[in-house]
């Protein structure tokens, strides 16, 4: 990855991929509600795709939103496989790694360009701290509060 168009076309790549994932989770989900949380995932990756599409198309437009707050749960969890039949609880797992792993990608990306092209990345890194976030409070009020 040599150039700016190049390294945004490999995060948008990232992006389908992410989206396509939990596309197949879907699939794999039981309980109606896991397969919308998983619908409602999968929109938010195709969303972080449009922002990089529109950088490459309107570069000026992209506007930073303020890091959110990180209750830090998934930083202390191993990464669970998808599986046929998986827990919710487990659903959440694979989900709230992927966005801090995503989290940390567009952190380096941004580290490796400047300019308007920094500012997708902290973007980005901003809206996937914020899913993990969300991500993160239902773990915290549906499952380590049942215990």
């Amino acid at each position: 990855m040599n150039t700016i168009k190049e390294i945004i076309e490999f995060a948008i790549q990232k992006e389908i991929e992410a989206a396509e994932f939990y596309h197949k989770l879907q699939n794999i989900a039981k309980l109606p509600s896991s397969k919308e949380f998983l619908k409602e995932l999968e929109e938010m990756e195709i969303s972080h795709q449009k922002i990089l599409q529109q950088y490459l198309e309107r570069p000026n437009e992209i506007n930073l939103i303020g890091q959110p707050q990180d209750l830090q749960i998934s930083n202390f969890m191993d990464q669970v496989e998808p599986e046929t039949e998986m827990t919710f609880q487990q659903i959440l797992i694979i989900a709230m790694k992927r966005e801090e792993n995503a989290m940390y990608l567009y952190q380096q990306l941004a580290k490796e360009v400047d300019g308007e092209a920094k500012n997708v990345f902290l973007r980005l890194s901003q809206e996937e701290a914020k899913h993990k976030l969300q991500l993160e409070t239902i773990y915290d009020e549906e499952i380590l509060k049942e215990n």
